[in-house]
C-alpha cells in the first residue's frame, strides 16, 4: 500500500508537538503505495510496491514498524528523500532526477509501468502526525472537498478528453498524452500553543499536485509547461520531482478539532441520518408486531390455558368444544413436551453459538472502544488490532457457552466439541485469508503478510486463544445442565404437513430481509472504506446501527419462531439460528452486485482477493447474526413455556 508519512526528528516530536525556532528541526517524509481509483468507487488492492514505479528513493532511513492491524490491512511505510524544516519556507527544491531511454529494455518498462499508474489513476498517499495530507478542491455548490490523496499524473485520450486530474489544468490539453505530477506545493498549518514558550502544534496539512517540465533539472525553477510524456514517445526524457513548502500560523483550529476539516468535506452526514430512520421505522413496526403477539396473543394464550387447566379435573372433562378450539388455535402449548428435545447436528450448532459469542462481544467492545475515541482514524492500525486480540482474550465465553449449550443438548464428546470451538471457524478463515496471502506474495504485493506475522498470528492463536478455550469449557462442562421449564417426551411428536410460508426454506429467506434492510446504507460505507480506501469516521453511526441490527434480528426470528411453534412444529433451534444468519446471504448477494456496479477491476488475482476476503466477512456476519437469533428465541422460547401450567 502506497503511504506517506511526515515524520519529525531532532526536538518536533512527530510533528504533533514542535519546540525551539525553526532551525534544526527536519520533518522527514515516509512513503509507501496505494493504487486508487479511475471513479470514487473502484477498487484498488495494494499488489504494487512503491520503488516499482522509480520514484525518488533513499535507503539509509530505516522503516517504520507498523502494528498488527497495519500489516493485516496492508499498510506499508517505507522511507523517502523528503525532508524540510519546520517553519523553514522552501520554492522548487529539487528531490531527484529521473532519466530515461526508450532504446533501453528496462527503462521502457517504468516508463510503460509509470503511464498505466496514471491510466489507473493511482495515487499517492501522504501522513503527517498519523493525519492525511490532504488536496482540497471545489466541487459543487462552491463546497470544498478534501481528498486524503493526489495522482501520479493524469491521462488525456486520442479524443482530446482529459480524465481525471487532467481536468483541473487548462494546459493539459495535448491528445493520447499522459502528464507527470512532479511537483507539490505543501502548506503546513500549525496553532502556536499559548503559555507555553515556542511550542505548536500541527492542525492541518494541505497540498496541490503541479506538473512542470524543467529546463534545467539541476537548478529548477517551477515554470514553464506541465511535464508530458506522448503515448508514442520514444527516446530519451528526463523527469525531474520538485517541491516546495511553507508554513502557516493558524490561530482558529485547535489541535482537538484538526480533523474536521477533512470530515465535513465528506457529504455523508445525511445519508446516514436517513438509514438510522430507515432502520428505526423497521424496528418500530418489528416491535409492534412483537408487543401485539406478547401483550395480547401470548397474554391471552396463557391465561386460557391456565384457566381450562385450573376448572378442568379427572371427573369432570373440558367440554370438547373449547378443546379442540384452544387446540387449533393455540397450537404452540401442545409441543411442550418436544419444544426442548435436543436437534440434530446439536455439535455444530454449539461450536457456531460459541463462536459466535466470540465474535458478538468482539464486536461489542470494538465498537464501544470506537464510540469512545479510543480507535479514531488517527490510530492508525488500531481498530484491526483491538478486534484481533479481543478475539484472542475471548476464547474463554466461546469455550463455555458452546460446552453449556452441547451438555444440554445431550451430547457426551466433549474433547471433540472443545476442539472444533477452537479450530473449525477460526481455521476456515485463517486457511482462506492464507491462500488470498499466498496470492499477494505471488503477485509481488507490498500488502502481503510477512511470514514472521502469520506466525505471530498463529501463536496467539495455539498459545493464548485454544487454552483460554479449554478453560472455558471446563466450567462450562462442570456446571450443571441447563434446567428447561417443561420436560421432554420420550416419543417425539408427530409433525403436522405445514403450509408454504410454515415450512422451513421461505422462513429462513424472509428472516434475513428485514435485519439486512437496516444495515444495507451502512454496507455501502464500509465496503468504500475497505475497497476504495475512503475514510472511515462514523463510529457513532456504526455503533447505532449495530445494536439496531441485534434488536431487528432478535424480534424477526422471535415473530417467526412463534409462528412455527403454532403450527405445531417445534425445530426451533437450528431455524431461529438460520433465519437471522441468512442476513449474511444478503450481505454477500450485496457483495457481489457492489462488485460488479461500484468497483472497476481487472486480472483474476484482484477478483479472487475480493471473494475470498468477502467470503471470510459473511462467514463473521453469519455466526454474529445467527446467534443473536439463536438466543432471542431462547430465551422467548423458555419465557413463554415456563408461565403456562402444564400436566
Amino acid at each position: 500500500m502506497l503511504q506517506f508519512e511526515l515524520k519529525a526528528c531532532s526536538s518536533c516530536y512527530g510533528l504533533a508537538w514542535c519546540w525551539g525556532n525553526s532551525q534544526g528541526m527536519f520533518i522527514l517524509l515516509w512513503a509507501g503505495l496505494v493504487l486508487l481509483k479511475q471513479n470514487i468507487c473502484q477498487i484498488s488492492f495494494p499488489l504494487l510496491v512503491f520503488f516499482r514505479f522509480d520514484f525518488c528513493a533513499i535507503d539509509s532511513e530505516k522503516r517504520p514498524s507498523e502494528n498488527l492491524g497495519q500489516v493485516l490491512f496492508g499498510e506499508r511505510i517505507e522511507p523517502s528523500p523528503y525532508k524540510f524544516e519546520f517553519k523553514k519556507k522552501v520554492d522548487c527544491k529539487p528531490v531527484c532526477t529521473k532519466s530515461y531511454n526508450t532504446n533501453k529494455p528496462e527503462d521502457k518498462a517504468h516508463l510503460d509501468f509509470l503511464k498505466k499508474g496514471m491510466l489507473l489513476n493511482y495515487q499517492h498517499h501522504w501522513i503527517v502526525d498519523n493525519m492525511p495530507v490532504t488536496w482540497c478542491y471545489d466541487v459543487e455548490d462552491g463546497q470544498k472537498f478534501c481528498n486524503p490523496g493526489f495522482p501520479i499524473g493524469c491521462y488525456v485520450t486520442e479524443a482530446g478528453r482529459p480524465k481525471d486530474a487532467c481536468v483541473v489544468n487548462s494546459d493539459f490539453k495535448d491528445k493520447d498524452t499522459f502528464y507527470v505530477f512532479n511537483h507539490v506545493d505543501i502548506t503546513i498549518h500549525y496553532h502556536v500553543v499559548e503559555n507555553e514558550a515556542a511550542g505548536a502544534r500541527l492542525v492541518a496539512a494541505k497540498m496541490e499536485p503541479k506538473s512542470y517540465k524543467h529546463t534545467k533539472v539541476e537548478a529548477p525553477d517551477c515554470t514553464g509547461g506541465p511535464m508530458y510524456l506522448n503515448n508514442k514517445f520514444s527516446g530519451e526524457l528526463k523527469i525531474g520531482y520538485t517541491y516546495s513548502v511553507q508554513f502557516v500560523e493558524d490561530k482558529h483550529i485547535r489541535w482537538a478539532s484538526r480533523w474536521d476539516y477533512i470530515l465535513e468535506s465528506m457529504p455523508h452526514t445525511n445519508i446516514q441520518w436517513f438509514s438510522i430512520m430507515n432502520s428505526l421505522v423497521i424496528v418500530l413496526f418489528l416491535s409492534g408486531m412483537v408487543a401485539m403477539i406478547m401483550l395480547r396473543t401470548l397474554h391471552k394464550d396463557i391465561a386460557r390455558y391456565n384457566q381450562m387447566d385450573s376448572v378442568v379435573t379427572p371427573l369432570t372433562p373440558r367440554p370438547p368444544p373449547l378443546h379442540e378450539d384452544a387446540q387449533e388455535e393455540f397450537g404452540w402449548k401442545l409441543v411442550h413436551g418436544d419444544v426442548f428435545r435436543p436437534p440434530r447436528k446439536g455439535m455444530l450448532l454449539s461450536v457456531f453459538l460459541g463462536s459466535g459469542t466470540q465474535i458478538f462481544i468482539m464486536i461489542f467492545v470494538t465498537l464501544f472502544f470506537a464510540c469512545l475515541g479510543f480507535l479514531s482514524p488517527a490510530n492508525r492500525g488500531a481498530l484491526m488490532t483491538c478486534a484481533v486480540v479481543l478475539w484472542v482474550l475471548l476464547g474463554t465465553p466461546a469455550g463455555y457457552v458452546a460446552a453449556r449449550f452441547y451438555k444440554s443438548f445431550g451430547g457426551e464428546k466433549w474433547k471433540t466439541n472443545v476442539l472444533l470451538t477452537c479450530f473449525l471457524c477460526p481455521g476456515v478463515v485463517f486457511a482462506d485469508f492464507f491462500v488470498m496471502n499466498l496470492i499477494l506474495w505471488g503477485e509481488g504485493s507490498s500488502a502481503a503478510m510477512p511470514f514472521g506475522t502469520l506466525v505471530a498470528i498463529l501463536a496467539l492463536w495455539f498459545c493464548i486463544s485454544v487454552p483460554l478455550t479449554f478453560i472455558g469449557a471446563y466450567f462450562g462442562f462442570k456446571k450443571t445442565g441447563i434446567e428447561h421449564p417443561v420436560r421432554t417426551n420420550q416419543i417425539p411428536r408427530q409433525i403436522p404437513e405445514q403450509s408454504f410460508y410454515t415450512r422451513s426454506l421461505p422462513g429462513i429467506v424472509m428472516g434475513g430481509i428485514l435485519p439486512f434492510g437496516c444495515i444495507f446504507i451502512q454496507l455501502f460505507f464500509i465496503l468504500n472504506s475497505i475497497w476504495s480506501h475512503q475514510m472511515y469516521y462514523m463510529f457513532g453511526f456504526l455503533f447505532l446501527v449495530f445494536i439496531i441490527l441485534v434488536i431487528t434480528c432478535s424480534e424477526a426470528t422471535i415473530l417467526l419462531c412463534y409462528f412455527h411453534l403454532c403450527a405445531e412444529d417445534y425445530h426451533w433451534q437450528w431455524r431461529s439460528f438460520l433465519t437471522s444468519g441468512f442476513t449474511a446471504v444478503y450481505f454477500l448477494v450485496y457483495a457481489i452486485h457492489y462488485f460488479f456496479s461500484k468497483l472497476q477491476i481487472t486480472g483474476l488475482a484482484s477478483t479472487i482477493l475480493y471473494f475470498g476476503y468477502t467470503m471470510i466477512m459473511a462467514l463473521i456476519f453469519f455466526l454474529f447474526t445467527g446467534t443473536i437469533g439463536f438466543f432471542a428465541c431462547f430465551w422467548f422460547v423458555t419465557k413463554i413455556y415456563s408461565v403456562v401450567k402444564v400436566d
